[in-house]
């Protein structure tokens, strides 16, 4: 998924124990269950994501007794740095090994993954059952797959509908377009002293990775080329600081505890995410606030992917036939798919579970909405986007000299030049 990340302290070594939750209900296998040799396998993962492979594990422990998973979260950033030292030393490796979209062309790179396409894997046999972009987001440039998807972030408006209905603004207001966005913002503050938004540089985060075709990447062209320098970054930067100045934004930091507090106290009206957000705010930053909020598309129509989740195998993993049942368990398996979906709102990325009846279900929290049609029309547009292994870097350059524009009024040409300068010498050095 997201990068989803929850405030509390990193885990450790977590195993399921009984009764975490309910199980997803066991459905007869198509073919007959391989015969894996006992094993403990080592599940490296991050929060939220970690949550899916503990709610799904009573109905692997159904099917595979032998088989014990020992599951080791870390924070997202700290589970990444660890996984990238591990791999470069060829040494504590886990078996199977989550990443985060924004990593994913990195680890996808990295010549100490397994290629999954190849026996004993042939996961190729399985692209059709994806939506088309995730393969296409975890394939390096040598043509290897890096991992398997899991989940997927099509790009939300999540709005608090009676803090709109107090001032007057409606969906549309929101939606229209990115100046009625901030301009309903302007008329949320004076009418509530609510923020529209939580920190205005998530409108240029999403607005950066919005509307682009198939094949175009992010930060870099497909021939390595920068692209923080073009109309794409001024815009998003421009509404960000417009956003700042009519001062519609709280200020804080994503995943914060200041940043989850705005939502709890109803501080902070809206946020543009991907769906997956919708579990985080059900479950951790806004409980309290059942049938308040809504979603919509996001202003202008704008497509948007924002976020998604991998598994992959180290060459160096101790058992690797029982990783790859693990990650088809989690991967191929529509049932645990919905299951994942229920239980921590990650949008599968396999279709078949996009014509299950659970899509067509009322969301309580969300008013009845049927939020997750929303998401499933969304996703079926979403261009293919190409990752590269330095989008991580690239990323953290251009948030640092976005904050310069925010903070301290730098002209917004100059720090995108400034980012495109330094990333060029830290990507290709």
């Amino acid at each position: 998924m997201k990068s989803s990340i929850l405030g509390a302290a990193p885990l450790a070594a977590l195993t399921l124990a009984a009764g975490v939750a309910a199980a997803p209900a066991a459905v007869p296998p198509a073919v007959a269950l391989p015969a894996l040799a006992p094993a403990t396998i080592t599940v490296a993962s991050f929060p939220d994501l970690d949550r899916a492979v503990k709610t799904a594990l009573p109905l692997w422990e159904k099917l595979y007794p032998q088989v014990k998973v020992k599951l080791v979260s870390l924070q997202i950033d700290d589970h990444h740095n660890s996984m990238t030292t591990a791999l470069a030393a060829g040494a504590r490796l886990p078996d199977v090994m989550a990443i985060d979209f924004r990593y994913v062309g990195s680890f996808a790179e990295s010549k100490g993954m397994e290629d999954l396409l190849q026996p004993p894997y042939g996961a190729g046999q399985y692209r059709a059952q994806f939506v088309p972009f995730t393969f296409v987001q975890a394939t390096s440039s040598r043509g290897t797959l890096g991992a398997m998807p899991a989940d997927l972030g099509p790009g939300t408006l999540f709005y608090r509908k009676d803090l709109m209905d107090k001032a007057g603004i409606k969906e549309t207001d929101l939606t229209q377009s990115w100046e009625s966005y901030i301009a309903a913002g302007k008329k949320l503050k004076a009418a509530t002293g609510t923020y529209l938004l939580a920190g205005a540089s998530d409108l240029a985060d999403i607005y950066i990775r919005a509307n682009l075709k198939d094949g175009e990447g992010i930060y870099f062209g497909d021939k390595g080329q920068v692209l923080v320098d073009s109309p794409r970054f001024v815009k998003a930067f421009e509404l960000a600081k417009a956003a700042r100045v009519a001062g519609i934004d709280a200020r804080t930091v994503a995943w914060t505890g200041e940043w989850a507090e705005g939502f709890k106290r109803d501080k902070v009206a809206s946020q543009m995410m991907g769906s997956w957000l919708s579990g985080h705010l059900a479950k951790w930053l806004a409980p309290d606030s059942k049938g308040q909020w809504r979603a919509a598309n996001l202003p202008a129509g704008a497509l948007a992917s924002y976020g998604g989740s991998f598994y992959g195998i180290p060459k160096k993993a101790a058992n690797k036939t029982q990783a790859w049942e693990f990650i088809k368990f989690m991967t191929v398996n529509k049932d645990i798919q919905l299951h994942s979906l229920k239980e921590i709102g990650a949008f599968p990325a396999l279709k078949a579970a996009y014509a299950d009846p659970m899509m067509d279900e009322p969301q309580p929290y969300f008013g009845g909405q049927k939020t997750r049609l929303l998401a499933r029309d969304t996703a079926a547009k979403i261009p293919v986007i190409r990752v590269d292994k330095f989008d991580a870097v690239a990323r953290d350059i251009v948030n640092m000299e976005l904050e310069s524009v925010l903070a301290q009024n730098k002209d917004i040409k100059t720090a995108l030049a400034d980012a495109k300068a330094l990333i060029t010498h830290r990507a290709r050095r």
